[in-house]
């Protein structure tokens, strides 16, 4: 299968550098890259001049056409007219050697697929127990492996606010629990939500579909938003065998209050997605699990060493919740 891949960066020359060293030793190799840089300077154009790589196209957008979901759409419009199927990247991961062999194998294993994503496997430590296993408050347990769970699920579990859902689903209340709560173990699991830095899609999805610039510059949550709507149209799948790691860059990110407010106004935007018009029962958990939410991160103000990130990430959480009474995102 022909298939190209595009990553968008901004301010990262050196983390994107990694990432296409790690691509130059794939068993199998893009048949063209689109390097989408809305970065302010020339640095990243400079580590491109500087170091060669197959089958690489770069372009540097304008202000206006500046933001993830817009460079997002701007790469599609590129790619040629062969491609079959098209990945995405994050400019801060970096790739096993066989990443896009597995993705490709999952469009072979399920024709049916519209889209595949890959398995970060740099985040979390998971142990296999088997299924007779009886999990405990403190652990989450997903076909026969086992991780930490978070306090703010401990909480919820207390509450009867959990996800009824398996990981990589929506319920009607949302605040879900993501493909990032699969295992390891080596199978293909099927979802309807993709992390968007680690996803790949039929080109034809294209043709119907793009990333919405309702998300602006980060774009937090915009891949739940558009893996959402694809999943109304076919069948999503996430391979954990197409392994990588994500570094999380510190550059390019918004700071905390504004990531505070996009959390919830585009968690909400999201939510409203899937289910335009929740149950009562549905809005009330909702807005439960919001406040909930804020309140713990408000607490790391006390408890966590960067205290000044967690009050200004909870006080965006908290005027964002309250922004949502008088406007809502359209």
């Amino acid at each position: 299968m022909k298939f190209s891949l595009i990553i968008c960066t901004y301010m990262r020359p050196e983390p994107l550098l990694k990432l296409l060293q790690s691509v130059q030793k794939q068993t199998v190799y893009p048949n063209e890259i689109l390097i989408i840089d809305g970065s302010k300077d020339d640095a990243t154009q400079t580590v491109l001049q500087l170091n060669f790589f197959d089958n690489l196209k770069y372009f540097k957008v304008l202000e206006n056409e500046r933001g993830l979901t817009r460079q997002r759409n701007y790469g599609v419009e590129r790619v040629g007219e062969q491609i079959e199927v098209v990945c995405f990247l994050d400019d801060d991961t970096v790739l096993e050697v066989d990443y896009f062999e597995q993705i490709l194998k999952t469009y072979k294993v399920y024709p049916d697929a519209l889209g595949a994503g890959g398995y970060i496997n740099n985040e979390t430590q998971w142990e296999f127990v088997g299924d007779r296993y009886h999990a405990s408050l403190d652990d989450y347990c997903f076909d026969g492996w086992k991780r930490k769970e978070g306090s703010r699920f401990i909480l919820r579990k207390k509450l009867g606010l959990d996800s009824d859902c398996p990981p990589g689903y929506s319920s009607m209340y949302s605040h879900g629990r993501s493909v990032g709560f699969l295992p390891p173990s080596g199978k293909i699991y099927e979802v309807e939500m993709l992390m968007g830095g680690v996803s790949s899609f039929r080109k034809k999805v294209f043709d119907l579909l793009q990333f919405s610039t309702y998300f602006e510059g980060y774009g937090l949550y915009e891949d739940a938003d558009f893996t959402l709507r694809v999943a109304k149209m076919g069948k999503l799948y996430l391979n954990t065998s197409a392994k990588l790691s994500h570094y999380h860059a510190a550059t390019g990110r918004p700071n905390k209050y504004q990531y505070g407010k996009m959390v919830v106004r585009n968690g909400w935007y999201v939510w409203r997605t899937k289910n335009p018009q929740p149950t009562l029962k549905a809005k009330l958990k909702w807005h439960s699990i919001t406040i909930i939410l804020i309140l713990i991160r408000f607490s790391n103000t006390f408890t966590s060493n960067i205290k000044a990130e967690a009050l200004t990430e909870s006080l965006g959480r908290t005027v964002g919740w309250w922004s949502l009474w008088f406007s809502k995102p359209k």
